[in-house]
């Protein structure tokens, strides 16, 4: 069950903040610039109830000596990208803490959090998704994928 939106005080400006890519969902091929990128897709909300879009926040991670990089890649997501709370913030977003526990068919991770929209929307702007998509940088990056 996903919590409400809300802005965790705990999660300081300076945080990071992981984003993790599949390759199958959010990778695309594009034309115009003859590479494969990260879709504004990896930047949006899902579309479940409550639903914002899906992190990994690193401080809790390490707090637990565990390895981000590793913590965040896994077969089906192979790479990832990172952004401070405090540019999520500067997009009108806000973040907090979402652990998953005991979800069927989906593997406990008590460091999952959710960036959603500070007031109720069922998207994240067309601004907010290029804001953070500026602010992306690779945490464990994708061969031969562009970034932007």
């Amino acid at each position: 069950m996903a919590v409400a939106p809300y802005d965790e005080e705990e999660i300081g400006s300076d945080d990071t903040i992981i984003r993790r890519i599949s390759p199958e969902q959010h990778v695309v091929w594009d034309d115009n610039r003859g590479c494969n990128r990260i879709s504004k897709k990896a930047y949006s909300k899902s579309s479940g109830e409550n639903g914002g879009m899906s992190v990994d926040i690193e401080a809790l991670i390490v707090a637990d000596a565990e390895d981000p990089a590793s913590w965040v890649t896994s077969p089906r997501f192979t790479g990832s990208v990172c952004f401070s709370a405090h540019q999520i913030r500067e997009l009108d977003l806000i973040v907090g803490y979402d652990p998953i526990k005991d979800e069927l068919g989906v593997p406990d991770n008590p460091y999952h959090g959710e960036v959603w929209t500070s007031e109720p929307s069922k998207r994240f702007s067309n601004g907010q998704q290029k804001g953070l998509l500026k602010a992306a940088e690779w945490y464990v990056e994708l061969e031969d994928v562009e970034i932007r």
